[in-house]
């Protein structure tokens, strides 16, 4: 279990130190102090946990294994030894899921028959339009438009899957406005309908609530590299990737405050920090904090405070705020953050497709490009486990678009 000695949070009012809080119009806080109560009574209620427990078996398909990448540690020099925690083989293809089933269960208990979604990548509208068709539930994703352009096969599978995909043409037409979008359809209908907010971002319980549905990748990975190695062994770095932070804090949960195990997040470095066209929030040199979306946190804005543009190939990292208790573990020192350029990315995409036959996202790709490029000044014999949050399949026709007309086609 985790060994840190200052509390994680959230707290009574949902901060993790200084960071979090509930910034909500009015007509949201009391659907979520109503969501607060059912997640606080679904916690304590066995029954709730002996269903989402069969949904993650029989519906997900955990546990997902702790592969062993040894022709990556090759071509690497064969200095440390790398393990891949496979998310991408849940079903819908990412970590999502774990997310999407427990809210929509949450959302039968509160009487709630409608969700809504926001996405980026789209992973994460599938994976709430997947659990609401096994749950017999209405639901709408809000997805920007150029997202939608770069994940037109999700935005298929949503539809077949039952969802209605609302594309948002304001801001960026990206994520961020794709949330703003759902924020807009909640405050209008919070009788009969949940929002499904897919990353540890929000307003309170949010952050908290989704860091729990996701905790059960680190739970699993502790396990899984005890049976490989001996009782009581620890990897010595964990790596993921990190937007809002869900997959990270997921694989991170476990460790969090254990001296033996390093923590590193690594965010999308876009076209280079110099070229102020990136989503890192935390590596960039001057984090400032805003409150964006409900929380508030370490933010991407200019000196007047307004939300700055943000660019990464990879649409879900493509954000500018973190979620407040990875903006707490920064200042905390608890964990690090680092940034990965486009061409990194890409890079890596290849690498371990053609080292390991697997595509990762390039989401994931970020997080094995950090390593890749670590990887010579990391002490002999390091023990990895790098979260491989999803598949690759989503990315195949924008890295083809890229490698075609070039990173500023």
């Amino acid at each position: 279990m985790a060994t840190t000695e200052t509390p994680r949070g959230p707290d009574a009012s949902g901060h993790f130190g200084r960071f979090g809080g509930r910034f909500a119009p009015e007509t949201l806080m009391t659907p979520l102090a109503e969501l607060e109560a059912a997640y606080k009574a679904a916690q304590a209620d066995p029954a709730f946990a002996r269903e989402l427990d069969d949904l993650r078996r029989n519906f997900c398909g955990r546990p997902t294994p702790l592969y062993h990448a040894r022709r990556l540690e090759a071509a690497l020099g064969n200095r440390i030894a790398i393990w891949l925690k496979r998310e991408d083989l849940l079903h819908t293809g990412a970590h999502k899921i774990n997310n999407t089933v427990g809210q929509g269960l949450l959302a039968l208990r509160m009487g709630k028959r409608r969700v809504i979604a926001e996405t980026g990548a789209g992973q994460h509208g599938v994976a709430t339009a997947a659990a609401a068709a096994h749950l017999g539930l209405d639901c709408v994703v809000y997805m920007g438009e150029e997202d939608m352009r770069r994940q037109h096969l999700n935005v298929q599978r949503m539809k077949l899957l039952g969802a209605e995909v609302r594309g948002v043409a304001s801001g960026q037409k990206t994520l961020k406005d794709a949330i703003n979008e759902a924020m807009r359809d909640w405050v209008t209908n919070v009788a009969d309908t949940h929002y499904i907010l897919g990353s540890v971002l929000g307003p309170h319980p949010f952050p908290g609530m989704v860091r729990d549905f996701h905790a059960v990748i680190g739970r699993e990975a502790r396990a899984q590299f005890e049976a490989l190695e001996g009782k009581g062994a620890v990897p010595d770095l964990l790596v993921a990737c990190v937007g809002g932070g869900s997959n990270a804090l997921g694989l991170f949960s476990d460790f969090v405050g254990d001296p033996r195990v390093k923590l590193i997040g690594v965010e999308a470095g876009g076209r280079g920090i110099a070229t102020g066209r990136h989503a890192a929030r935390l590596a960039s040199d001057a984090p400032t904090v805003g409150v964006l979306h409900g929380t508030e946190t370490f933010v991407l804005q200019d000196a007047d405070g307004q939300i700055r543009a943000t660019h990464s190939v990879s649409a879900g990292l493509d954000y500018p705020a973190i979620g407040p208790e990875h903006a707490w573990m920064h200042e905390q020192g608890l964990a690090r953050y680092e940034s990965v350029t486009d061409e990194e990315a890409l890079a890596a995409f290849h690498t371990l497709s053609r080292l390991e036959g697997i595509l990762p996202a390039l989401e994931t790709a970020h997080a094995l490009a950090w390593l890749e490029r670590a990887a010579p000044g990391l002490p002999t014999g390091t023990r990895v486990i790098v979260n491989l949050s999803g598949r690759g399949d989503k990315d195949v026709e924008e890295v083809l678009r890229v490698e075609r007309e070039g990173l500023d086609g």
